[in-house]
């Protein structure tokens, strides 16, 4: 039993510096990200991805309106008008409307946004790749182990960013 609570302590204290870490590379990434951008002279709007995110949305499924982000991305509406109106304002997304409808209005990228959508995609070509080698030491069977942790860790922080419970909520298991 003692090993057991160890080993689990051993497993939370790698968690937690496994989400410290996490931070500091999302940083890194995304100030080498617009250092990348510019070169090509684009000068990103804020130090939150989440607006690069948006970019990258909206050149998937171009045209795409409001909702459509919202339902992507699994943002509110409140932060697609936010991080829309301040990518339209930088130049990096455009509105229009569709013939056959003139109430909606639907986003598509710019020249100057599509670089941004490009600079992403090659970046997160380089990390999968990054990633595949990292895991190929694994057995089938060890990554079928860490496919069932992620999956349920995923679902956890999706109920946490849901509300469906809180951190406090969380320490009382």
């Amino acid at each position: 039993m003692e090993f057991q609570n160890h080993f689990k302590g051993h497993l939370y204290e790698q968690y937690i510096r496994m989400l410290h870490l996490n931070e500091l590379y999302t940083e890194q990434e995304f100030n080498s990200f617009r250092q990348q951008a510019r070169k090509y002279q684009i000068d990103m709007l804020s130090n939150n991805i989440t607006s690069v995110h948006v970019i990258d949305c909206i050149g998937d499924y171009e045209p795409i309106n409001h909702t459509g982000i919202v339902e992507k991305m699994g943002l509110s509406k409140a932060s697609i008008t936010k991080i829309s109106a301040k990518l339209l304002e930088m130049g990096f997304i455009m509105r229009s409307q569709l013939n056959n409808n003139r109430k909606e209005i639907y986003f598509s990228l710019t020249d100057k946004g599509r670089h941004v959508y490009h600079l992403h995609k090659e970046l997160h070509k380089e990390k999968e790749e990054r990633f595949y080698q990292f895991i190929e030491s694994y057995s089938e069977a060890e990554l079928q182990t860490i496919g069932k942790f992620m999956s349920d860790l995923v679902a956890r922080a999706e109920e946490y960013s849901e509300g469906k419970f809180t951190i406090n909520d969380d320490i009382k298991d």
